[in-house]
């Protein structure tokens, strides 16, 4: 493998990795320990974009694992142990979350092209988030689900349901619970597709495929407190993850986004 050379590999164990990337312990000349994620036949700039993103995140105070090398078919990481979340790590977790959303952005999307897994993400800036939503995130999917259906209703989401005007948040963009995780007691996040928008986005992710802990809400509202309804905009927030996964996997989840969107119009 070619990027076993390029980083002067010593050892390599394959280990248990995405559905998008194969991942490996590699044990450089060096001594050091690192994470190494590869793909065959990447996307063009995909590992580049994904340690932009990791700088981006490493403002705040959430830990974020450092990048070590990154090449067009690989992205080599320092080595962390992870372990379990406990109640101590979901409450740092809600605040450095809020803190982090707080640094914030200049504008809806704002930072350069990048990617939901390997599906690009359009991060050309629109004046209010509802038109950066639906336009820059969900119409290229549902355009690529080619159901024209679906894509008229966007036409029919109101701008009331994307709630009150907030500023842009600073976010990982990719949040379920898959991509965090506690490393010497510290919450850590990594596998970002980060831009500037809605802070409720990530929340509503996390509650796509897991729960949100009392916890972890409780001290994220202490740093920057949540609108008091914003549970109610959760679905709208969970149809671009749906949308992606029902590029990316087909199966059940292009019914649940047409069940969510009819809900929503």
């Amino acid at each position: 493998m070619s990027w076993q050379a390029d980083l002067g590999a010593k050892d390599v164990t394959r280990i248990g990795g995405g559905d998008i990337n194969e991942a490996y312990r590699v044990m450089l000349a060096d001594g050091r320990q690192v994470f190494v994620k590869t793909h065959a036949a990447p996307p063009r700039g995909l590992y580049a974009a994904e340690a932009e993103g990791l700088a981006w995140l490493a403002a705040g105070p959430l830990r974020v694992p450092a990048v070590i090398a990154v090449g067009d078919t690989f992205l080599a990481l320092e080595w962390l142990a992870l372990s379990s979340r406990t109640h101590a790590t979901d409450v740092a977790f809600g605040r450095g979350l809020a803190q982090l959303h707080r640094l914030g952005a200049p504008g809806f999307g704002v930072v350069s092209p990048n990617y939901l897994a390997t599906l690009p993400q359009d991060n050309h800036t629109e004046p209010d988030i509802a038109t950066f939503y639906v336009e820059r995130r969900l119409r290229p999917l549902v355009r690529r689900l080619r159901a024209r259906d679906l894509e008229a209703a966007l036409d029919r989401l109101a701008p009331a349901l994307f709630g009150p005007p907030e500023p842009p948040a600073r976010l990982h963009g990719d949040l379920w619970w898959g991509n965090v995780a506690a490393s010497a007691g510290k919450p850590v996040i990594f596998d970002p597709a980060v831009y500037g928008g809605h802070r409720e986005i990530d929340l509503a992710m996390l509650a796509l495929f897991g729960d949100l802990p009392g916890a972890m809400i409780d001290a994220y509202d202490e740093v920057w407190p949540l609108e008091r309804d914003w549970r109610r905009r959760i679905p709208i927030w969970q149809l671009y993850p749906l949308a992606a996964h029902a590029v990316l996997f087909g199966g059940s989840y292009l019914g649940q986004l047409a069940r969510t969107l009819e809900a929503l119009v």
